[in-house]
């Protein structure tokens, strides 16, 4: 699959930020097939607001990880606001998790592995926070959203 047919079917989202608000950590997910746009259009239906800058990149199973790594610069670049972009990829070692270990220079990254709906929200939440601590919070969001459920 060609870049520019990747481009047509993931297109970029830009979330406007208004000017009053302090810099902030722009969310990128980075998954495979459409389980990031997916979770995208549910976080979006859930919260009136999205408190920061939130895209995802769909890499598709036939698509060349080269030009998948082309593309998450430019996605990279335009989420950046100063503060850094937070990628959250769906399983560690899969192609979008090895496209997101190679960021490119002057972007600062965090990659956490195996976003979730609950991880998304908790993050969402916590639009103050640094980098650093806002990876932390996807990790804790994501842990403590999983229930083993009890017989009734």
């Amino acid at each position: 699959m060609r870049l520019e047919q990747i481009s047509a079917i993931a297109p970029l989202r830009r979330i406007p930020r208004p000017r009053d608000i302090p810099l902030s950590v722009g969310v990128l997910l980075i998954t495979h097939d459409c389980i990031g746009s997916s979770l995208v259009a549910t976080v979006t239906r859930m919260l009136s607001e999205l408190p920061l800058a939130l895209d995802s990149l769909d890499v598709p199973c036939d698509s060349d990880p080269d030009e998948m790594a082309a593309l998450l610069c430019s996605r990279l670049e335009a989420l950046d606001q100063g503060a850094g972009v937070l990628m959250l990829t769906d399983i560690f070692g899969g192609t979008p998790s090895n496209i997101a270990c190679k960021p490119p220079p002057g972007v600062p990254v965090r990659m956490v592995a195996g976003v979730n709906l609950p991880m998304l929200v908790r993050v969402l939440n916590y639009p103050q926070l640094a980098l650093d601590e806002l990876a932390e919070k996807a990790l804790s969001g994501g842990r403590e959203g999983v229930f083993a459920g009890s017989e009734a």
